[in-house]
């Protein structure tokens, strides 16, 4: 197109303005400069869009994306390429103010981002209306000066109150169906490890990582030469060690890891963990059931109120009680190892750290209970029985526990 060479001709001569010993000439030319840039991100991304829909790539055995890369784009600008060209369709309100350069492509994608998080936390799906919606208030926050991180993180907030206000389903960040772990051997002899991880899993790690990760000084008193990188690589190594040991000694009442939960004082807003951020009250109150939580209550200028103490909920002595009574998971029969102890009446809502009140779930079977519509009741045996949601059984009859699933509730007297 020789429009477009003119054009690069004539950017490529610009120079900063000669005599500007206030620098105002200079800086009207940077914040023009900062507008072309912006135009310029949104026509690669319409221009890319054109080429996908041709299928040009496809034709020759490739992908839009790789065609981008070998065009010259780093992989991640690829990457947000191709989510401009997914998601701006959906966003004609977002489309039209990166069209006149109003808005950079990091912002652009930050919404993009956000509007699959919302969509992705509410599992019973968002109207078209209120898509409009978030759009528009997503596109006033990045127009009121906020940063692509703030912008994603006010689409988290909007993500995990429709998640509360939702009775079906489980959210993507809270499903951990969707865990997975994967390990390889490069060409090299190295493991390349790659994990996609529910909001709480991730929280741990990160967590853990950064107790083991700070710079210590080298023996010569000089700063810690290791990269951020392999500090945090170093940590894990540890991680893995620290718990071989654990394991080998004794893991029945040993502590999980601790983690930091903060509350609204107004409750205006969600719970939020310090590295991923807000978080569900379905997935508070899991958190809760068995860990080390420190709880702090902020007021509406993030100021502390109230300083929650941190507790085991449920110490050593306890876990091993309830373990002699379940001896495994009371839905699926996982081994001890494998369990949290699960708090009957939720400790949010004032229940007690008592053998009467907790029982032993896996993982999975716990999110069945905090997100699926299981319940767990106490009999009047003194042993927890399974209550299915109504749409396994009409009724709702309660069930025994895996290890005594020989029994009926009308015959264990």
């Amino acid at each position: 197109m020789p429009e477009l060479d003119t054009l690069l001709d004539q950017l490529v001569e610009i120079t900063p303005p000669a005599d500007d010993p206030t620098g105002a000439a200079t800086f009207d030319a940077l914040n023009m400069l900062r507008l072309i840039g912006n135009v310029v991100s949104h026509q690669i991304v319409t221009h890319t869009a054109q080429l996908d829909d041709l299928g040009v790539a496809q034709i020759s055995g490739s992908t839009t994306k790789k065609m981008l890369i070998e065009s010259g784009l780093a992989p991640a600008t690829a990457l947000r390429v191709m989510r401009g060209v997914d998601g701006l369709a959906a966003l004609p309100a977002v489309a039209r103010h990166a069209a006149d350069g109003r808005l950079s492509s990091e912002i652009v994608d930050a919404i993009i981002r956000g509007m699959n998080r919302i969509e992705k936390r509410c599992p019973d799906g968002v109207s078209d209306d209120d898509k409009t919606a978030h759009e528009i208030g997503l596109l006033a926050q990045a127009l009121s000066g906020a940063t692509p991180t703030q912008v994603f993180e006010h689409a988290r907030v909007i993500g995990n109150t429709l998640a509360d206000a939702s009775e079906t389903g489980i959210p993507a960040a809270d499903d951990p169906s969707l865990n997975t772990v994967n390990a390889h051997t490069t060409d090299d002899g190295r493991i390349d490890i790659r994990a996609d991880l529910t909001q709480v899993v991730g929280e741990k790690f990160l967590s853990m990582i950064d107790e083991r990760s700070y710079p210590r000084p080298e023996p010569d008193g000089a700063d810690d030469r290791r990269t951020a990188e392999q500090r945090r690589a170093d940590a894990l190594e540890l991680i893995l060690d620290q718990a071989a040991l654990g394991a080998s000694i004794d893991s029945v009442g040993s502590p999980r890891t601790q983690l930091l939960l903060t509350l609204p004082a107004t409750g205006a807003d969600p719970a939020s963990l310090p590295w991923t951020g807000s978080v569900s009250q379905a997935t508070a109150r899991q958190m809760s059931c068995d860990g080390t939580m420190t709880e702090i209550v902020l007021d509406g200028e993030g100021v502390p109120l109230q300083m929650g103490q941190t507790r085991r909920l449920f110490p050593a002595h306890l876990r091993k009680a309830v373990i002699v009574r379940d001896t495994c998971c009371i839905k699926c029969g996982a081994p001890p190892s494998h369990t949290q102890v699960h708090h009957i009446e939720h400790w949010a809502d004032g229940g007690p750290t008592d053998l009467d009140n907790g029982c032993l779930l896996c993982q999975r079977c716990h999110t069945q209970v905090h997100h699926h519509g299981w319940g767990v009741i106490i009999g009047f045996d003194r042993h927890p029985w399974l209550v299915p949601p109504a749409t396994i059984d009409p009724r709702r009859r309660p069930l025994p526990a895996y290890n005594r699933r020989t029994m009926r509730l009308d015959s264990a007297a």
